[in-house]
């Protein structure tokens, strides 16, 4: 397995533990979370049962009698269902109690439970039945997944009914940092170099479904040509499948992150209900609370700003990539991503996709400036245009307890980067305003992020103060 060694230790202490287990297991669609506890537990689970997508309550009752028979190692047609989740759950428990030995640590495993807990089924009655009067009191582990993360988040984790701080461990399983997508690709026996990786990562993130399409032999552009513009590619079509597979009414979510994709700084709540043109009182606080736990956007508070000033943006790399080239793109029809690859528009996109990756991989820029043990705060800083300056956006600042703040101006580049004196003239204004604008009295340094380097010249010289390459996100 690669990675994935936090969760895999949350599983082995509750599998070392006397006390009986409920551990929720959450993350978006196609990240592994099935591949993780299957791959863990192996032949150990006793009981696993997969909620059916838009399955009714009677196909979910007829799904969970079907898992039953072949936990019991029974063949032939299914006589009868129980009449609700209070019955099915009991039929669990008996059969667990029934094959009960003293020494084996059963385990139950139900995946996408979201799925199987449909309206008005009252299946978390019958859920939280089964663990207060049988598993809460058994040696047993339960382990619950879904991928729909904010409902798993209210209606489980934050249950204020018979579930009420029942859960004992829980795994928010993230996609694969950069390193780990190396480790997964290697692992294939697949050899790219670290911009090849890098170029794949901007379309698609450390999703491990999504990575498991791309084939060795091919450069990263020939592997988003085929998976991504090829009509029959896995990433053609996945956005809408994405957004249906975790929230009802899914327009509603795309709407918002569609509004999002198209500004890099990102939006306030006000900008976002005028650009989408939705009501003020039509729960759009909840689904920006739900996109953000889901992992698809990033809400944070710039420079000196209050709460009130927050700021949404998109982060998931999919859901960019998609909205930029393939959102308008006629079915049927194949999209050329080398030429697409070379046009200013790529550019520019490119450059916003590499800052989403570097403020995943914040923990590494912040190893690489030798302030990691240290409590820091990374935001962004707006300041608009007065009459006796300029306004200025700075992408990303790192407001340290060591009295210093890093500016870091963040460019992708397919060589080292040589500064001119244009873009050197930019980056004084810009730490000059900032000066002025925040009052900061702090040692200001100016980080240049980039992916093969600085390759020093008369206008970087002095004015640079740190350089991080891409080697030092992976």
């Amino acid at each position: 397995m690669i990675g994935r060694l936090k969760e895999t230790d949350i599983l082995k202490k509750a599998l070392a533990s006397e006390k009986p287990e409920l551990v929720a297991v959450i993350g978006r669609r196609r990240v592994g979370k099935t591949y993780l506890i299957r791959s863990f537990f192996g032949g150990q689970i006793d009981f696993e049962m997969v909620g059916l997508k838009d399955g009714n309550m009677e196909q979910q009752l007829r799904n969970f009698t079907y898992s039953l028979k072949e936990a019991k190692g029974q063949k032939g047609p299914v006589e009868r269902t129980p009449k609700d989740w209070l019955a099915a759950f009991h039929e669990l428990k008996e059969f667990l109690e029934s094959s009960e030995k003293e020494k084996k640590r059963k385990v139950v495993f139900i995946d996408e439970l979201p799925w199987a807990a449909t309206a008005k089924s009252d299946f978390l009655t019958g859920f939280s039945y089964f663990w207060n009067s049988y598993a809460s009191k058994s040696n047993i582990i339960v382990v619950i997944c879904g991928s729909a993360t904010a409902w798993m988040i209210k209606k489980i984790i934050n249950n204020k009914g018979g579930l009420h701080n029942r859960v004992t461990r829980k795994i928010l399983l993230q996609p694969f940092a950069l390193s780990e997508t190396e480790a997964y690709f290697r692992s294939r026996n697949i050899s790219f170099d670290r911009y090849q990786i890098l170029q794949l990562y901007m379309t698609m993130g450390g999703i491990p479904h999504y990575l498991d399409q791309v084939e060795g032999g091919r450069t990263a552009v020939q592997n988003i040509n085929e998976i991504c513009f090829h009509p029959q590619g896995l990433l053609r079509t996945e956005f809408d499948n994405l957004y249906s597979s975790l929230f009802a009414n899914p327009e509603r979510y795309e709407i918002i992150v569609s509004a999002l994709a198209s500004t890099w700084k990102g939006l306030s709540r006000a900008e976002i209900l005028t650009a989408t043109k939705l009501s003020d009182g039509g729960g759009v606080t909840d689904i920006l609370k739900e996109l953000e736990q889901s992992g698809f956007i990033t809400s944070y508070v710039p420079f000196n700003k209050k709460k009130k000033d927050m700021l949404y943006r998109l982060t998931d790399n999919y859901s960019l990539f998609y909205l930029k080239y393939l959102k308008d793109m006629p079915k049927n029809e194949a999209g050329n991503w080398q030429s697409l690859s070379q046009t200013q528009s790529w550019k520019s996109w490119s450059g916003y996709a590499y800052e989403n990756i570097c403020l995943q991989h914040i923990g590494k820029i912040k190893t690489a400036l030798g302030i990691s043990g240290m409590y820091t705060r990374h935001c962004s800083f707006l300041s608009k245009a007065t009459e006796d300056r300029e306004g200025v956006q700075i992408d990303l600042l790192i407001d340290r307890m060591d009295n210093a703040v890093s500016i870091c101006e963040i460019k992708f580049y397919n060589d080292e980067f040589s500064l001119s004196k244009e873009e050197a003239d930019k980056l004084r204004k810009k730490r000059s305003i900032f000066r002025e604008a925040s009052r900061s009295r702090k040692q200001l340094f100016l980080v240049l992020v980039t992916t093969f380097g600085l390759l020093p010249n008369k206008h970087s010289l002095g004015l640079i103060d740190n350089v991080i390459t891409m080697e030092e996100l992976f």
